[in-house]
């Protein structure tokens, strides 16, 4: 059985193509029943968000096996096989592993090491094992990968520091204030960069939250989505005398925060200080306003410069999360070879057994009486003769089992002797598929299998 992904994501395809690839959760039950009914395709899940849609499948064929899961993405984006060649990638048996503990990582995500993929790494795979689509290795693959990504944001911290404007204007906030719990916050203009600063900072322990925008409806919208309330805009300095944080969004082609006002409504803050962001461009609030005892300015520039030093800093953790991943890699494979190994020793073993008997039944029955002591010598010999063609094979298997293809090699040498192998789908007499929901497979806790 073998491991293989295919996939598109915000890199291989445009938002149109990844809206008619995607799976809502009322859609998966269907989607993965079809996907499971394929030929070749023993389990399979879908991960699917808003920047990914990917299909990981446990197949007896590589070649059929992708084969089906192309038609069947080609089919839900009413295109041909060559239109979907042109968005997807595909991974097979390593690099399958490899890319779905990169994934549950962070690491292939559009934010490096944004935390919100590991929940839906996880989702995917409750959704499919619920829905009896899953099988044993698919299990293990999926805990692992969740492990991981646990993992590298434990001992790493790639997804500490800030790499959106929006989300650096939260850490600036912090310099001021060390704590953001209780502050109040004045956003002026209601646009997308508002709202989202906005959402941090009140995701952060911001409490009062006042809008002023020239469009009063507008204003109240953006302030209903907070418990806030929206201020006339004429008013906007008498409000400002209360509030910590000043956020500015507007689209004015000239400053609307000055020196002078600022002064004025310094003059009535008792020395509190106050913090303003501007991330409008061009600025809303006029650079020397810096000069007012009190007052803190960061502009969009300001705001930048963090989001670069931090990404740094986030690649420099991803170095260290690449190198968990590897790890990790290697325990799953471990475990992957030994459900392939063990049983594959053991069926060619009692293959090679039932061969000599055969062999000596046939060769004694034709021999006639013999005495004991001749009798002994053939069987020795039969016995030497099977153990002597069996050894190299099995050596090579245990040391082949200990690399990232073992259980490819364990899957050569049981078509080659058309093993049996107890626990594994046979090609010639494919077993029924699981009639109910199920979830078999052995719980996985910080990447050590149980």
């Amino acid at each position: 059985m073998f491991l293989v992904a295919v996939g598109l994501n915000h890199k291989t395809a445009p938002v149109e193509v990844r809206e008619q690839l995607s799976f809502p959760e009322h859609e998966l039950a269907d989607a993965l029943q079809k996907l499971r009914s394929r030929e070749a395709v023993e389990g399979c899940i879908i991960l699917s968000t808003c920047n990914r849609t990917e299909i990981y499948a446990a197949v007896l064929d590589v070649k059929k096996g992708l084969a089906n899961i192309k038609q069947f993405m080609a089919e839900c984006l009413h295109d041909d096989l060559c239109e979907i060649d042109n968005y997807i990638y595909v991974h097979t048996l390593y690099d399958t592993v490899h890319h779905i503990f990169r994934v549950a990582a962070g690491l292939d995500s559009m934010i490096l090491g944004e935390t919100q993929i590991l929940g839906q790494v996880r989702t995917a795979y409750q959704n499919a094992c619920e829905l009896g689509a899953t099988n044993r290795i698919l299990n293990t693959l999926f805990q692992q990968a969740v492990s991981v990504g646990k993992r590298v944001r434990t001992d790493t911290e790639i997804d500490r520091n800030a790499v959106s404007i929006s989300y650096a204007a939260v850490e600036l906030s912090r310099q001021i204030f060390d704590d953001l719990t209780g502050r109040s916050i004045l956003i002026i203009g209601a646009g997308k960069m508002s709202e989202l600063t906005a959402k941090h900072l009140v995701a952060n322990g911001v409490t009062s939250v006042l809008v002023a925008n020239r469009s009063y409806e507008n204003a109240v919208q953006l302030a209903q989505q907070f418990g806030g309330k929206a201020i006339k805009f004429d008013n906007l300095f008498d409000h400002m005398v209360d509030a910590d944080i000043v956020i500015s969004a507007t689209s004015a082609r000239n400053t609307i925060i000055r020196p002078a006002e600022l002064e004025q409504v310094m003059s009535k803050r008792n020395g509190k200080k106050i913090f303003l962001i501007d991330i409008a461009v061009p600025r809303d609030i006029d650079p020397v306003v810096t000069k007012v005892n009190g007052v803190t300015l960061y502009d969009i520039d300001d705001l930048q410069h963090v989001v670069d030093r931090n990404l740094e800093s986030r690649k420099k953790e991803a170095i260290k999360a690449q190198a968990i991943v590897e790890d990790e890699i290697t325990k799953f494979f471990q475990w992957l070879n030994s459900q392939f190994v063990v049983p594959t020793i053991a069926a060619l073993k009692q293959f090679g057994e039932e061969i000599k008997q055969q062999e000596l039944e046939k060769a004694l029955t034709k021999l006639g009486p013999v005495s004991e002591r001749e009798e002994k010598i053939i069987r020795v010999m039969a016995h030497s003769i099977v153990n002597s063609l069996l050894h190299n094979p099995i050596v090579n298997l245990k040391t082949y089992a200990n690399t990232n293809h073992g259980h490819l090699y364990t899957e050569i040498l049981q078509n080659l002797f058309s093993l049996e192998v107890e626990g594994q789908r046979s090609k010639r007499h494919p077993e029924p598929k699981p009639a109910g929901p199920h979830c078999e497979g052995m719980m996985v806790h910080h990447g050590h299998m149980k």
